[in-house]
């Protein structure tokens, strides 16, 4: 049986077949999702955290320079989110790394200091310069973990000062090893902020990375955001008040001015005793009343019974 279409049913097959294509260009298109890849933090949380650790960065600086007596350079180099095992795949074997708690959280940070940093400050703490080279492919004792103790201890005590703006963590340590793939404390695939920095002590160039446990970043996403709110927020009546007492009893220096013409040098330098030098300023013409170098108020010159003063005609 054949039949010839006509006109109007033609269009209407075009036209259903135009709505068809604009329902399937207008429904959303599954995106694959694998889930080994790591937890991903805010970005904004992130700064906060790169800016958190570069305070934790200048503190060091004068920190270890007092504890070892010795020049030291301290640079943050980078903070970016990974898996734990990438963490550990970065780290050099051996080397000097420990679990830390962080009470009153459940969980545990991560913080490891090359041998290249670790025998140099072991050196200066027993007598040493530092200047001398080590083989950095051997482990750390017992007895230079004995006495790694009191770095380790400002350290964590610099880290603990600097998250205080954020919240109180309680940094400790848990265990000490000398090879990263036995410190299994996360899982794998488990995402961590990892946190790169570089020392330098003398001649001798080392890392000390740090890992945080994303989990617990993103639990203090509140306490990050509240930080944040009150550092951009309006001073208080009473944060004025208070600022204004502290300032009170500062001193200010003041000088006033009375400005003239400009004066060659070698007129300046032939300028002798009964010498007139005129201003060329007029008595009417107020004076400049300068506070701290900053241009301030202007005045008039009056007499305050033997002594000339200015009084204040308003601001400049």
């Amino acid at each position: 049986m054949t039949r010839q279409l006509s006109q109007q049913e033609i269009d209407a097959v075009f036209e259903n077949l135009q709505g068809r294509h604009a329902e399937k260009t207008n429904t959303k298109r599954a995106i694959p999702f694998d889930f080994r890849r790591p937890d991903r933090i805010a970005k904004s949380q992130l700064r906060a955290i790169h800016q958190l650790h570069d305070n934790f960065v200048r503190n060091l600086v004068s920190s270890l320079s007092a504890y070892l007596r010795s020049y030291v350079i301290v640079n943050l180099v980078s903070v970016e989110q990974l898996s734990y095992s990438e963490f550990l795949e970065c780290l050099p074997s051996p080397t000097c790394i420990a679990s830390l708690s962080l009470k009153p959280y459940d969980g545990n940070a991560v913080l490891e200091l090359n041998s290249s940093l670790i025998f140099p400050i072991l050196e200066i703490l027993l007598g040493g310069d530092g200047k001398l080279q080590f083989n950095s492919q051997r482990e750390v004792t017992e007895i230079e973990q004995v006495l790694l103790d009191g770095l380790f201890r400002l350290i964590l005590r610099d880290l603990q000062e600097a998250w205080r703006f954020v919240t109180n963590i309680d940094f400790t340590i848990d265990t000490v090893e000398t090879e990263p793939q036995f410190l299994q404390i996360l899982a794998p695939t488990e995402a961590v902020v990892a946190v790169a920095i570089e020392i330098r002590i003398g001649d001798s160039i080392g890392m000390m990375n740090i890992a945080m446990p994303s989990i617990i970043i993103k639990m203090m996403r509140q306490k990050f955001d509240q930080q944040w709110s009150l550092r951009k927020s309006a001073p208080t009546v009473e944060e004025e008040r208070r600022m204004l007492e502290l300032v009170q009893g500062s001193c200010v220096k003041s000088d006033a001015v009375l400005s003239g013409p400009k004066l060659l040098m070698r007129d300046l330098m032939n300028l002798q005793e009964g010498d007139v030098l005129s201003f060329e300023y007029p008595v009417t013409k107020p004076l400049n009343l300068i506070l701290n170098g900053e241009l301030k108020y202007r005045g008039d010159l009056v007499s305050a019974g033997r002594r000339a003063a200015i009084r204040v005609l308003g601001e400049a």
